[in-house]
C-alpha cells in the first residue's frame, strides 16, 4: 500500500492551508505490494482478533501506546482495555506484525458463507459481431493471448453480440452456437432466459482441457453481414439499416446469466466487452447524431454537451454488475463516436477498465489483455480511511463505490496493483493541530480488507483449508497503513515540503469533476486561476512585493517560485495540463470519447505515472549504449542545445526514440536490442499498467510530427478565452501580468481552489 502527501509536513490550522493556496490530501495505491519507500507489509494471521478503540473503531497499531492491561489510540487518545489473549500476545511484541510495523497484512478466517463457495475463475469475452474482418482478427488475438495469461482452474465462456446474442458451448467435440434474437424495440427484453438457451455449466469451460477448442470456436467467428444486419434488424421507413449492435441487452442477459451462479460458481467474475462501435439496437442504444450535430449548436457548449451521459441505463447496468459479482472491462475498438461518456460506468463502476483504439492496425490490445490477466488483483474489497480528530477526509476521487451508511467507506469490486484513489483533507475545527510538541502529532491509517483467489501452489502450507475444496481457495485479507506526519510551523516549512506529482493528481482529479459539471472551458478556467492564487499567495507569504498606497510593484513578482525549489515544477505541471488533450476544447480537434478515456485513464493512475503522462520525459543519449542528459524540457531548444543525436521521450502511453537529423549516419538505427536504450524501453514497459506505443523516428528523413507534438514548452495554450500565449515561458509572464490584478496586501483572502 503506497502513501503519497501533497505536502510531507501538514498545514498547522486552516488559516495556513488556505493562505498557502495548495491542495491538501493524499494518493492512496492500496494493493500495491509495497509502499511509497519500496518495503513490503510485515505479514501476519489472526487480523479479526486485532484490538480496535472504542470510540474511533481505529485498529492498533505501533504508534499506540501500550500498558501492562491496556492502549491507547494514537487517533483518538482513547483509552482502551486488552483481551486476556492480547495480553499475552503483546507479551512476546516481535512475534506480532501489527507490533513490528505499521504497514501489516493479516489472514483472516473465511466466512461461512464462503465454505460452499467454489471460487474458481471466471472470465467471459462478449464479442461484436457487427464490424469488420479486421476488428475479429484483433480481438482473436487478444483472446489467445488472455488464454496463455489464465491460469488452470480458470472457467472460460465465449459468446457474441449483434441484432442476436450467440452462446458457444465448446466442451464437445465441434463448437455448438446457441442463438437468441434481441428485440429491436428500445424497452424490450430478451423473450428468453440464457440459462434457458444454455445452462451456465455448458457454457463455462475449463481453460486447461478446453484452450484448442476455444480457439476453434474463435476461427469461426465472422461479422454479420448487410443481409442478416437487414433482415435481422430490419428496416426503417425508407429502406434505412436501422442498425444491429444490442450491446446493452446483451449485456444485461450476460450479468443476470452469471449472476444466478454468484457465489455458487465464482466468486467474481469478468466479462471483456469488444466493441467496434456504438450500441445502436434494442435496449441501451444511444444517439450518436449529437456529435455532429455539436458543430452547428446554436450557442451551446460542445464541450459540456457531450460528456455527460445521454442515458441513466448503462449506469443502471453497473449496480447489476456489483449485484451479480461480474467486473466488466470494455476494448473499444472504433474511430468513430461511441459516446463512452454513457459507456463508461459500467466498467469504472464495477472495478473494470476502459480501453479505446482508434485503429486495429497499430493497436497493442493483445498486449494489453495478456498484460491485465497476467497481474495480482483483489476483489470484494472494502476500503476505509480514519484520521486524528484535528481533521477528516474531505471529498475522496476515483474508481469506486461510496458506501450508502458509513462515512469514508469505499467499496472497490476489482483492485489490481495499479489502482490508486485520492482524498483531499480539511480541519473539524479553527484550533488545527497543538502548537507544542507534547501533544499527539497527525494520524493517518487506511484499513484495506480484500479477498484474492490463491492457486494450489500457495496453499500447501495453509492448514485451515478444507479438502473439499476445489482447486483453488479464497483467502480474505486486512492490509493496514498507519502514517504519522509532522506539522509545519510556517508557511515556507509547507512550501518546502510539497510534491508537485501529488499536487497534480488532485489538481487533475478536481479539473476532470469541475469539467464534468461545467464544461471543460470551465475546468481550464479554475486550473488557470488556482496557479495565479497561488503563485499570489506565495509571494504574499514571503513579501516579495512591495506596496506602496495600494498599489504594488510588478517588478519583484516572482513566478519561478526561486525561493522554493520544490514548487518550481508546478507552472510548467499546471501548463502542460492545459495543452493535454484532456482540457483542450472540442474545437481544436479532440474526440470527445478520447476525452473520456483520458479521463478514466488518470484518474486512476499513481502520481509518478501521472506526472510522465501529462509532462512526459525526455532523455538524450550520446550512442544507443550511453546517456547523455537524464531529462530536457519539452522544447526545440533543449534538442538544438543538448548537441546528442539520440532522444527518448517517455509519454507514458507512448514511448518514442528519435534519431536527430544531424546524428552520425554510423549510429545503429534502429536500437540494437541489447543496448542500454532497449533495456530501459523494456523495462518502462514492464512497468506499465497499460502497454505503450513504441515509435521510432529518423530526423529529416521521416515525418516527425508526433515527436514534435509533445514538445509542448513551444506551443499555443490558447482556445481557452485566456490570454494568448505562445511557449511555457510567455504562460508564465502572463501569469505576472494577471498577479498585477491578484497580488494584494497581505491581509486579502484566498482560498484554494
Amino acid at each position: 500500500m503506497a502513501v503519497r502527501a501533497t505536502v510531507s509536513r501538514f498545514p498547522i490550522d486552516s488559516d495556513a492551508q488556505e493562505s498557502s493556496g495548495l491542495p491538501w490530501g493524499v494518493t492512496v495505491t492500496p494493493f500495491a505490494a509495497k509502499d511509497e519507500e519500496g518495503r513490503p507489509p510485515a505479514y501476519g494471521t489472526d487480523g479479526h482478533l486485532l484490538p480496535r478503540c472504542e470510540n474511533c473503531w481505529a485498529y492498533f497499531n505501533n504508534f499506540c501506546d501500550l500498558d501492562q492491561w491496556s492502549w491507547t489510540c494514537c487517533l483518538c487518545s482513547q483509552l482502551n482495555g486488552l483481551s486476556a489473549k492480547a495480553i499475552a500476545k503483546y507479551s512476546h511484541p516481535q512475534s506480532c506484525a501489527e507490533m513490528t510495523s505499521s504497514f501489516v497484512d493479516l489472514e483472516l478466517p473465511a466466512e461461512e458463507s464462503d465454505e460452499g463457495m467454489q471460487p474458481q475463475p471466471v472470465y467471459v469475452a462478449a464479442i461484436d459481431l457487427s464490424s469488420s474482418e479486421e476488428f475479429l482478427e484483433l480481438t482473436k488475438s487478444a483472446l489467445m493471448a488472455a488464454l496463455e495469461a489464465l491460469g488452470p482452474g480458470s472457467l472460460f465462456g465465449l459468446a457474441t453480440f449483434s441484432h442476436k446474442i450467440g452462446l458457444y458451448d465448446v466442451q464437445g467435440p465441434i463448437p455448438v452456437v446457441k442463438n437468441v434474437f434481441v428485440p429491436p424495440d428500445s424497452e424490450g427484453t430478451l423473450p428468453i432466459e440464457l440459462e434457458d438457451v444454455m445452462p451456465l455449466l455448458h457454457f463455462l469451460a475449463p481453460v486447461e482441457t478446453c484452450k484448442d477448442r476455444i480457439a476453434s470456436a474463435l476461427e469461426t467467428l465472422r461479422p454479420t453481414t448487410s443481409w442478416e444486419r437487414t433482415t435481422g434488424a430490419g428496416q426503417g421507413l425508407d429502406g434505412v439499416l436501422m442498425g444491429g449492435r444490442g450491446f446493452g441487452v446483451a449485456m444485461e442477459a450476460l450479468l443476470n446469466y452469471l449472476g444466478s451462479e454468484y457465489g455458487s460458481t465464482f466468486a467474481l467474475a469478468r466479462v471483456f466487452a469488444f466493441l467496434s462501435g456504438p450500441p445502436d439496437y434494442g435496449a441501451g442504444q444511444l444517439d450518436t447524431r449529437r456529435y455532429g450535430e455539436q458543430y452547428a449548436s446554436k450557442g451551446e457548449d460542445a464541450d459540456r454537451a457531450l460528456l455527460p451521459e445521454q442515458t441513466p441505463f448503462y449506469k443502471e447496468l453497473a449496480a447489476l454488475a456489483v449485484q451479480a459479482g461480474v467486473c466488466v472491462d470494455i476494448f473499444a475498438v472504433t474511430n468513430e463516436y461511441t459516446d463512452l461518456a454513457s459507456l463508461k460506468f459500467l466498467s469504472i463502476e464495477s472495478g473494470g477498465s476502459l480501453f479505446l483504439y482508434s485503429s486495429t492496425d497499430d493497436s497493442t490490445l493483445p498486449q494489453d489483455m495478456y498484460r491485465m490477466l497476467s497481474r495480482p488483483y483483489a476483489f470484494g474489497c472494502i476500503l476505509r480511511m480514519r484520521t486524528s480528530t484535528e481533521f477528516k477526509p474531505g471529498h475522496s476521487y476515483g474508481h469506486f463505490f461510496p458506501d450508502p451508511q458509513y462515512e469514508n467507506v469505499q467499496h472497490i469490486i476489482c483492485c489490481d496493483s495499479y489502482a490508486t484513489y485520492t482524498y483531499d483533507f480539511e480541519f473539524a475545527s479553527a484550533d488545527g493541530f497543538s502548537r507544542h510538541g507534547s501533544e499527539p502529532p497527525p494520524m493517518v491509517q487506511i484499513a484495506f480488507q480484500y479477498t484474492v483467489v490463491v492457486p494450489p501452489k500457495e496453499l500447501s502450507n495453509c492448514r485451515s483449508l478444507s479438502s473439499t475444496r476445489g482447486t483453488y481457495a479464497l483467502k480474505r485479507r486486512l492490509r493496514i497503513r498507519t502514517l504519522q506526519f509532522a506539522t509545519a510551523q510556517n508557511i515556507s516549512e509547507i512550501y518546502d515540503s510539497v510534491v508537485p506529482e501529488v499536487v497534480l493528481s488532485l489538481l487533475v482529479h478536481k479539473v476532470i469533476l469541475a469539467s464534468l459539471e461545467q464544461g471543460v472551458r470551465e475546468g481550464r478556467l479554475l486550473l488557470h486561476d488556482w496557479l495565479v492564487i497561488l503563485t499570489a499567495q506565495y509571494n504574499n507569504a514571503y513579501k516579495l512585493v512591495q506596496y506602496h498606497t495600494g498599489s504594488s510593484i510588478t517588478s519583484q513578482i516572482d513566478v519561478s517560485f526561486s525561493q522554493c525549489p520544490e514548487m518550481q515544477r508546478l507552472p510548467r505541471l499546471v501548463f502542460a495540463l492545459l495543452r493535454n488533450p484532456l482540457l483542450r476544447l472540442h474545437e481544436e480537434g479532440v474526440h470527445p470519447d478520447h476525452r473520456i478515456y483520458l479521463q478514466c485513464l488518470l484518474s486512476a493512475l499513481e502520481p509518478s505515472s501521472l506526472q510522465r503522462a501529462v509532462y512526459p520525459v525526455l532523455t538524450s543519449y550520446s550512442t544507443p549504449d550511453q546517456q547523455a542528459y537524464p531529462s530536457h524540457s519539452l522544447s526545440r531548444a533543449a534538442l538544438i542545445t543538448s548537441g546528442s543525436p539520440i532522444f527518448f521521450l517517455d509519454a507514458f502511453t507512448t514511448l518514442i526514440v528519435f534519431y536527430s537529423s544531424t546524428a552520425d549516419p554510423t549510429l545503429p538505427y534502429p536500437p540494437p536490442h541489447d543496448c542500454l536504450l532497449r533495456t530501459t524501453i523494456n523495462k518502462l514497459k514492464q512497468e506499465r499498467c497499460i502497454t505503450p506505443k513504441l515509435i521510432f523516428i529518423r530526423g529529416g528523413q521521416e515525418d516527425a510530427t508526433v515527436f514534435e507534438n509533445y514538445l509542448i514548452e513551444e506551443q499555443d495554450v490558447d482556445g481557452s478565452g485566456l490570454t494568448s500565449v505562445t511557449d511555457a515561458q510567455l504562460f508564465i509572464t502572463a501569469v505576472v501580468l494577471e498577479l498585477v490584478e491578484v497580488v494584494e496586501p497581505p491581509d486579502s483572502e484566498f482560498l484554494v481552489s
